[in-house]
């Protein structure tokens, strides 16, 4: 009977042992092939946002170029010589811009959108303190065209945002 318990014993421990290495190496394969794949649909999902996000900080870029105040200045001109009025006509051209592009936040860095907003608050702020200080619509240009010909314009900072954040991405 001892003899029987231990021939039975010489089969089932052989056996437990090929099975469980077995169960190891199969489940690690499986755990292999599942990373695998969660890297290739990664990889593959980047591939596909890549071109939507590079077009957000496209546009953004545009964004800032187009409120740089002296370009601002040369396509939006003042329909009378009222300053207040010029500087509403100012500032509803920036945020019209901005609204344009609100949806593009979705797509880019909190850094660059955070840089692109004080950039527009900072514009709208500096025109705001230039048109106290001007008499009409033509001297409010001349004074934002002296000021940002002394001082570089704040788009220059959320520009450089966005150059780094797409650098970064590539």
């Amino acid at each position: 009977m001892e003899y029987k318990m231990l021939e039975s014993i010489g089969y089932i421990l052989p056996a437990a042992i090929t099975g469980l290495v077995a169960y190891y190496m199969f489940n690690g394969f499986i755990k292999q092939q599942s990373s695998e794949k969660s890297l290739e649909l990664l990889a593959q999902k980047k591939k596909e946002s890549l071109p939507i996000k590079l077009q957000a900080y496209e546009r953004m870029l545009l964004f800032c170029d187009r409120i740089t105040p002296s370009k601002m200045l040369v396509r939006v001109k003042p329909i009378s010589e009222n300053t207040q009025e010029y500087l509403q006509l100012l500032i509803a051209s920036l945020e019209q811009e901005f609204e344009h592009n609100l949806v593009q936040q979705i797509y880019i860095s909190n850094d660059s959108w955070t840089a692109i907003l004080a950039t527009k608050n900072t514009i709208i702020n500096k025109l705001k303190q230039l048109s106290e200080t001007s008499n009409s619509a033509n001297e409010l240009r001349e004074n934002v065209i002296l000021y940002y010909s002394k001082s570089l314009p704040p788009t220059d900072t959320a520009i450089s945002f966005i150059k780094n954040d797409v650098k970064n991405l590539l």
